[in-house]
């Protein structure tokens, strides 16, 4: 691709050309450009693309930036929503230029980083935050004050990436290039970085993950004993309480799915 190698050349040599960045922000804008996607091997990092948001940062410059009858000062403008996709942005719900919203998804007043790419039909909630470069597939919920955490360094780093489907409910927090399989479940409050484990206590014997969420789990907080030398704590640690039923599907509510393992509040 005559684009990636541009790109590459002047990641290499640090001259600016500010044709080919605007070319790549501009189709990450539009969807034609995805910063990581699914391979029949697993998830694919383009890291040539986030090479080119790193740069576009290089050649803007902070100045002042008019949404409506709000007012800013920033390096990236504020995101040009086509409205033949059918999306819904509900003031001060903003989408930064070079994040992709597929058609029908719902921005309630949070907040969509440069590089992130939204599945069709997804709902993000107020006061919701999809970090730079996270990838999150279609018919996902996050809730109230989710918090997905961005990346754009090292270029390389793998985004967190929320597949079709998956329900995170409210306060949840995923960073570090976690992965949330789909059709998961998370219950209120679960925090997850690539180095929290993810329990399954459904058997007989633990099983334990890390930087991942096994496809329609259902998980809630939790925590384990831990010795130092001062004495034994309680570290936190997410539990798979259950699985997913098809049953669930139909439902919009978490509480619906958690009643079912006796852990709705």
């Amino acid at each position: 691709m005559v684009l990636r190698e541009s790109i590459e050349a002047i990641w290499e040599s640090g001259e600016l050309d500010a044709g080919p960045i605007e070319e790549a922000i501009e189709l990450l804008d539009r969807g034609r450009l995805r910063v990581a996607e699914p391979g029949p091997d697993g998830w694919v990092v383009n890291e040539w693309v986030k090479k080119a948001i790193l740069l576009y940062f290089r050649i803007r410059k902070v100045e002042p930036l008019d949404a409506g009858g709000l007012h800013y000062l920033d390096k990236i403008p504020v995101k040009q929503v086509d409205p033949s996709l059918g999306v819904r942005v509900v003031p001060p719900g903003v989408a930064r230029r070079g994040s992709f919203l597929s058609e029908g998804v719902i921005l309630m007043p949070g907040y969509v980083n440069i590089g992130a790419w939204v599945g069709p039909r997804t709902m993000v909630d107020t006061w919701a935050t999809v970090g730079s470069c996270a990838q999150i597939g279609a018919d996902v919920h996050l809730a109230g004050g989710v918090g997905i955490g961005g990346v754009l360094e090292p270029p390389q780093a793998a985004p967190v990436i929320v597949e079709d489907g998956a329900f995170l409910g409210s306060r949840c927090i995923v960073t570090e290039g976690v992965r949330v399989g789909e059709g998961a479940v998370l219950s209120a409050n679960v925090s997850l970085t690539a180095s929290v484990p993810v329990i399954d206590v459904t058997g007989p014997e633990p099983v334990e993950y890390r930087g991942e969420v096994p496809p329609r789990a259902v998980v809630v907080p939790g925590t384990r004993p831990r010795s130092f030398p001062a004495g034994t704590y309680q570290l936190a640690c997410a539990l798979i309480v259950g699985w997913r039923e098809e049953s669930h599907d139909l439902r919009l509510s978490l509480n619906d799915v958690l009643r079912e393992f006796e852990l709705a509040v």
